[in-house]
C-alpha cells in the first residue's frame, strides 16, 4: 500500500506554450515558492535556473527541455520546462510523450498563438490532461476573457474558468477564486511568497457569482452528483466540486483555467495547488501499453515496482561530451549498477549511475520506481525513442515520430585539427537531436547540416564552437525541397549480369502516377499471382522505394508518387532478389525522367502581427515574396495577417518586417506542407 501511496504523490508535468508566453518565468517562480531555489532567476537577466545553456542565456529563450523536481503539499512535482520556438518542437514532442499532465501558459495579450496550437495538439495526440494558466495580466492590452474565447475557437478546448482577475493591465492586483468564492491578494514586499485571502470586493461580487454559476453549469454537464445538486438548488461542498474538476481534467473533458502574472509574482501558488489537485499521478492515467518484440502481443505496463521493467529513453544529451540519457520509468524499477535490455537493438546495456535532475545539476540515487523521470549514465548504444526492459520480459514501448528537416547549411572546418573533430562532434549532436541530419555533398565534398529552421542550425554551429572548440565556416542556408512528377510515365529495365560467379536476371515494367499533395509514396503490384514470388515482389518494392529517396532533378526525395508494377519476367534459377531490386531502381529512374519532374517548396504558415498603419507595406512585401493571404483578423490595436509563403522567400524577413514597421511588427512561422510555389 505504501508504494501505491508513493506513486500517488508524483506529478509529472510539462510547461508548454508559444515562445515568450512566460513558461520559464512561471517555472522559476514555482522553484522559488516550493523552496527548490533560494532566489528568483529572471530570463531577461540570463539568470534563469532552467535556461542553463550559454546560448539560452544569451538569446533569452529556452532551447532544450530541462528537468527538475520540487515538492508542494507533500507531492513530488517533476517538471519539464519545454521550448516555445517552432525550431525546437521536437523537444516538446518527446517531453509530452512521457508526461502525465501539462500546464499550457498563454500570454493574456497575444492569446492563443500559433506555436501554442502546435504544442496543444501534440498534447492532445498523447492524451495528456491539461491546465491553462493565462499569464501577463499586468501587461497593456491584456484580455483574460478573449484568451479563454480563443482557447475555445482555436484549440477546440472546453475551458473551465476557476479564477477571474481583479483588475487588468497596471491595475491587476489579484484573483477571485470561484470554487471557494474568495479573493486572493499577493504581498509585493515578499516577492509574492505571502498572500492573503478575504472577501470579494463589492464591485466584483456580481461578476464572481455569474462565473461561479457558469462553473457549476459546466461541471454539471460532466458530473451526475453535481447535476443532481445543481438542479435541486442544493448547496454543493467545495470538496465535491474539487473532486469533479479533477475527474473531468483527468478524463480530458475539461481544462481548468487559472490566471496571474508570473513576472509580478502573482498567481503561482494557486497554480501549484491546481497541479497537485487536478493533474493525474502515474497511477491515475491509463497504463502504458507495449508489444512483445517477437510475438507482437500487447503487454500492459502497470505502474508497480514489482512488475517487470518497462522504461523509455525520451532524450539523449551530450553534456561536456558525455552521454546522458533521460528515462521515464513506467513499470518495475531501475537500479544503478545493473544490466538492462534494449529490445530494439537486441543487446544488454549497463546502468552505471542514476541521477535525479535539477536543470544541469544532479543528485545520485541507487534506485527509482514507476513514474520517475531520471538521467542515466552508462548507456552506450541506446538512443532516443528506444525502450529499456529485462531480457526475460522484453517489451517495446510506442516510439516517437520525428519531423523532417526543411533547411540546410554547408559547414566546413577552418583548420586540419577541426576537420578531425568535426565528424565526431556531429555524431554527438545527431545522437542528441533526431531532427538534425548530416550528409556529404558528393559534388562539392562539403558537409551539409539539415534542421528545422535558421535558429536551430545557428544554435548547433554556435554549440560546436563553444562546447567542442570546433571552428567552422558556415554557408548560406539552403532550402530542402522535395521532387514529384506531373504526369503518368512508364519505365522498363532489364538487369542481366554475372556477379560473384552467379547469373542475375530480371526484367521489369512499371508505371509512376502522380498522387495528390501529402499522400506520400505507394507501391502496387498488378501481376498475376503466379508471375513472381512474394519475395521477388518485395525486392521490387524495395528497389522502387530506395530509388524514390533521390530524385532525377536535384537529388531531393521524391514524394506523392504511386508506383505500379505492370510486368515482370525472370529466367529460371537466375531471377534473384538482387536482380529485381536493381531492375526496379533502373525502371524508376527511366519513369522519373519522362514524368515531367518538378520541385516542391516547403510552404510555411506565417502569422504577422502589425499595427494598422503599416498594413499596406507589410501586405505588399508578403505578396512580393509569393505569399497567399488567407485571413486578416483584427486584434486589440493591431491586425493579424495569416499567410502561406515559400520558405525560400522568407530568409531575412525579420529584418524587413522590423524596418517596415519601425520595429513594432512581429511574426511567427511554422512548416505547413510541401507544395508548388
Amino acid at each position: 500500500m505504501k508504494k501505491k501511496e508513493k506513486i500517488d504523490n508524483i506529478r509529472n508535468i510539462g510547461i508548454i506554450a508559444h515562445i515568450d508566453a512566460g513558461k520559464t518565468t512561471v517555472t522559476e517562480r514555482v522553484l522559488y515558492y516550493t523552496g527548490r531555489s533560494h532566489k528568483i532567476g529572471e530570463v531577461h537577466d540570463g539568470e534563469a535556473v532552467m535556461d542553463w545553456m550559454v546560448d539560452e542565456q544569451e538569446r533569452g529563450i529556452t532551447i532544450t527541455s530541462a528537468v527538475t523536481t520540487c515538492q508542494w503539499n507533500g507531492k513530488d512535482i517533476q517538471i519539464i520546462d519545454t521550448p516555445g520556438h517552432v525550431d525546437f518542437t521536437i523537444e516538446v514532442e518527446r517531453s509530452l510523450r512521457v508526461l502525465d499532465g501539462a500546464v499550457g501558459v498563454f500570454c493574456a495579450v497575444g492569446g492563443v498563438e500559433p506555436q501554442s496550437e502546435t504544442v496543444w495538439r501534440q498534447a492532445d495526440r498523447y492524451k495528456v490532461p491539461k491546465i491553462a494558466f493565462i499569464n501577463k495580466l499586468d501587461r497593456i492590452g491584456a484580455d483574460f476573457f478573449n484568451t479563454v474565447k480563443m482557447m475555445r475557437e482555436r484549440l477546440k478546448a472546453k475551458p473551465l474558468i476557476l479564477q477571474i482577475p481583479v483588475g487588468v493591465e497596471d491595475q491587476f492586483s489579484g484573483v477571485v477564486d470561484l470554487v471557494r468564492m474568495q479573493q486572493i491578494q499577493w504581498d509585493d514586499d515578499t516577492l509574492g511568497a505571502s498572500y492573503s485571502t478575504g472577501e470579494i470586493d463589492a464591485d466584483l461580487q456580481d461578476d464572481a457569482k455569474m462565473h461561479r454559476e457558469q462553473l457549476l453549469e459546466t461541471l454539471a454537464e460532466v458530473d451526475d452528483d453535481i447535476m443532481e445538486a445543481y438542479l435541486a438548488e442544493a448547496p454543493i461542498e467545495t470538496e465535491t466540486i474539487l473532486a469533479a474538476i479533477r475527474k473531468a481534467t483527468v478524463d480530458l473533458e475539461l481544462v481548468p483555467v487559472l490566471c496571474g502574472s508570473a513576472l509580478k509574482n502573482k498567481g503561482i501558488q494557486p497554480l501549484l495547488d491546481a497541479i497537485v489537485r487536478f493533474l493525474p499521478s502515474p497511477g491515475d492515467v491509463v497504463a502504458t501499453k507495449g508489444v512483445h518484440p517477437d510475438t507482437g502481443e500487447t503487454i500492459l505496463c502497470l505502474p508497480d515496482e514489482k512488475a517487470p521493467l518497462a522504461a523509455l529513453i525520451f532524450k539523449v544529451s551530450m553534456i561536456e561530451g558525455r552521454k546522458l540519457s533521460y528515462v521515464r520509468v513506467y513499470s518495475g524499477k531501475l537500479t544503478a549498477g545493473t544490466d538492462v535490455y534494449n529490445p530494439s537493438r537486441k543487446q544488454k546495456e549497463k546502468l552505471s549511475r542514476i541521477l535525479k535532475m535539477h536543470a544541469n545539476k544532479r543528485e545520485r540515487v541507487d534506485m527509482v520506481g514507476p513514474g520517475s523521470i531520471v538521467g542515466v549514465v552508462g548507456l552506450k548504444a541506446s538512443s532516443t525513442g528506444e525502450s529499456l526492459c529485462q531480457q526475460d520480459h522484453p517489451v517495446l514501448l510506442e516510439t516517437m515520430d520525428f519531423y523532417e528537416p526543411v533547411i540546410s547549411v554547408a559547414v566546413e572546418p577552418k583548420t586540419h585539427s577541426d576537420q578531425e573533430k568535426l565528424q565526431q562532434v556531429l555524431e554527438k549532436f545527431m545522437a542528441e537531436d533526431p531532427t538534425l541530419r548530416v550528409r556529404e555533398d558528393e559534388d562539392t565534398g562539403q558537409t551539409i547540416l539539415s534542421g528545422m529552421g535558421e535558429l536551430h542550425l545557428e544554435v548547433i554551429t554556435s554549440r560546436m564552437q563553444r562546447e567542442f572548440n570546433t571552428q567552422v565556416n558556415v554557408g548560406k542556408p539552403q532550402v530542402v525541397y522535395r521532387e514529384t512528377i506531373e504526369s503518368t510515365s512508364d519505365g522498363n529495365a532489364v538487369f542481366d549480369k554475372e556477379v560473384a560467379g552467379h547469373r542475375h536476371y530480371a526484367e521489369i515494367s512499371l508505371r509512376l502516377e502522380p498522387l495528390p499533395r501529402g499522400e506520400g509514396n505507394r507501391f502496387e503490384s498488378r501481376l498475376e499471382e503466379a508471375a513472381l514470388t512474394p519475395e521477388l515482389i518485395k525486392a521490387v518494392e524495395k528497389g522502387v522505394m530506395e530509388s524514390l529517396e533521390s530524385g532525377s532533378l536535384m537529388g531531393y526525395p521524391v514524394v506523392d508518387v504511386k508506383a505500379v508494377l505492370t510486368a515482370a519476367a525472370a529466367k529460371e534459377s537466375n531471377g534473384t532478389e538482387l536482380a529485381f531490386t536493381v531492375a526496379a531502381s533502373m525502371a524508376v529512374r527511366e519513369a522519373l525522367a519522362g514524368g515531367g519532374a518538378f520541385l516542391l517548396d516547403p510552404i510555411m504558415a506565417v502569422e504577422v502581427i502589425v499595427p494598422e498603419d503599416f498594413m499596406g507595406e507589410v501586405i505588399g512585401d508578403l505578396n512580393a515574396r509569393g505569399g497567399k493571404i488567407e485571413a486578416i483578423e483584427p486584434k486589440a490595436g493591431v491586425q493579424m495577417i495569416k499567410v502561406t509563403v515559400p520558405l525560400a522567400k522568407m530568409f531575412g524577413y525579420s529584418t524587413s518586417l522590423r524596418s517596415a514597421t519601425q520595429g513594432r511588427g512581429t511574426f511567427s512561422m511554422q512548416f505547413s506542407r510541401f507544395d508548388r510555389s
